[in-house]
């Protein structure tokens, strides 16, 4: 985890820069953008040092060892359906209900009732059919 916390230092750095120089532009007068910039730079300050405490008390992460193999990054990545519609479903759903928002709130709930389908499609796609066990 050292890269993360790493990352996160320096956009906290980051951040807490720019929110004085926009501060100093602008003389202070405009309160909104620098105070969020400064709050922004508190939040990487935050993951920042959640993460370092976080790898002090793990062992060193095989992506973490500059000598590592691939072989070394151990586990399953999950059990996926190749061939499955419905995450397709889900995701034309999901644009319905985003579109909805521009239109009308009757096409999201129409994409929502999809969405409901689609997810619960998803789901118990390995209980019936070609592919239940």
């Amino acid at each position: 985890m050292k890269p993360e916390y790493k990352l996160f230092g320096i956009l906290a750095v980051f951040f807490f820069l720019v929110a004085t120089i926009y501060g100093l532009v602008t003389q202070w007068d405009e309160p909104v953008g620098f105070v969020g910039l400064y709050l922004a730079g508190g939040l990487g300050v935050m993951i920042a040092f959640y993460l370092a405490k976080t790898a002090a008390k793990l062992p060193l992460r095989p992506e973490d060892d500059l000598d590592g193999e691939i072989e070394q990054q151990a586990g399953s990545y999950g059990s996926f359906a190749p061939y499955s519609w419905w995450p397709l479903w889900l995701a034309l759903s999901g644009s319905i209900i985003f579109l909805g928002v521009a239109v009308g709130i009757w096409v999201a709930v129409l994409g929502a009732v999809f969405g409901v389908f689609a997810l619960v499609g998803w789901v118990f796609e390995y209980y019936k059919g070609e592919h239940a066990h």
